[in-house]
């Protein structure tokens, strides 16, 4: 089962639930936060609390998506309880890109760097027996919901960026609740848009190259994840595709167990705060920059996988570059 959330013919929002190939309003509901919250409070499942409320309409989401109508999968009232977060080098091969790109300057073979020596951690103990804590895993920030950019809509760098390009991943989708107990909600796709050339200068740099607009969705997938995720990344210029790559997802492509991913997010009292809405990235092993593609301004990324609906595409956009420094103002 797909969710997902669109604008009708008078603007106002709708969920829509998919099963197979068609695609149906969901009465009574107006938004999937809305649901998720209904379905904790009954105790049942999300399946189990679609099923208590009638079918609508039927939809053609790609033509909705064509014409810019469909929002974000989830999102919360306040942007400020929307929580982007996610893992890296918990992929099989996410490492080797790491790797050379915070190389050290010298020619020992048996020095190791921070990448690789984490990835190694993972492969070691990243997927312990199921109740025990493995090794936790790299953790960065992306923003909160005010970053969170809609399928369709414009991922911006900005000004003072050195670059910015795209990374195919899966999203973890959870809501908080009132007694702190989190509830994954389901899987969508998600351009974990980063700039790599910053990241590059100095490992340092990861958690400022991390601070960058993300999209997710367009639908989000109810259940489990599939054992092994196959997708495809692309980018197009002026109508083009000027280059392609498969991408894998799933826990038999990763080093490390989604529950011990999930674990050491949601250890933190922080990330359990009740009514709170999580999108947390699993990580990639692909990427445009790897092979010395450079995006430009009005790139579109398109990434797909079988089982995840409709494909998320977003155009790039780069806000001019400035010098002017933000001033602090004194009180």
């Amino acid at each position: 089962m797909l969710i997902s959330q669109v604008l009708d013919a008078a603007g106002n929002r709708c969920v829509v639930v998919r099963n197979g190939s068609e695609a149906c309003i969901l009465k009574g509901i107006g938004s999937t936060y809305e649901l998720v919250l209904e379905a904790i409070g009954k105790k049942q499942s999300l399946t189990e609390c679609i099923r208590t409320h009638e079918l609508g309409a039927a939809v053609d989401l790609e033509k909705l998506a064509e014409e810019g109508r469909i929002l974000l999968p989830i999102d919360h009232p306040d942007a400020a309880h929307m929580h982007l977060t996610g893992t890296g080098l918990t992929h099989l091969g996410s490492a080797a890109t790491r790797d050379a790109m915070h190389a050290k300057d010298d020619d020992e073979e048996t020095q190791l760097t921070d990448s690789m020596k984490m990835f190694r951690m993972g492969l070691e103990n990243g997927k312990p027996p199921a109740g025990k804590a493995g090794v936790q895993p790299e953790w960065f920030y992306k923003g909160n919901g005010s970053v969170a950019t809609a399928p369709g809509e414009d991922l911006v760098s900005p000004g003072f960026c050195d670059d910015g390009g795209e990374e195919p991943e899966i999203a973890g989708i959870y809501v908080i609740a009132s007694d702190g107990t989190p509830f994954r909600v389901g899987f969508a796709l998600a351009n974990e848009f980063s700039d790599h050339v910053m990241e590059r200068q100095n490992y340092l740099y990861l958690a400022h190259s991390k601070l960058r607009p993300a999209s997710f969705g367009p639908e989000l997938l109810v259940g489990d994840l599939p054992k092994s995720v196959e997708g495809t990344s692309r980018i197009y210029r002026n109508g083009s595709v000027i280059w392609e790559k498969p991408f894998l997802s799933g826990e038999a492509n990763m080093s490390h167990t989604l529950a011990n991913l999930e674990h050491h997010h949601f250890k933190y009292d922080l990330f359990r705060q009740p009514g709170d809405v999580h999108v947390h990235m699993f990580g990639t092993a692909t990427l445009s920059f790897a092979d010395g593609v450079s995006c430009k301004e009005g790139d579109e990324v398109e990434i797909s996988a079988h089982g995840f609906g409709v494909p998320l595409k977003n155009k790039l956009s780069f806000t001019p570059s400035t010098q002017s420094a933000t001033i602090v103002k004194v009180l």
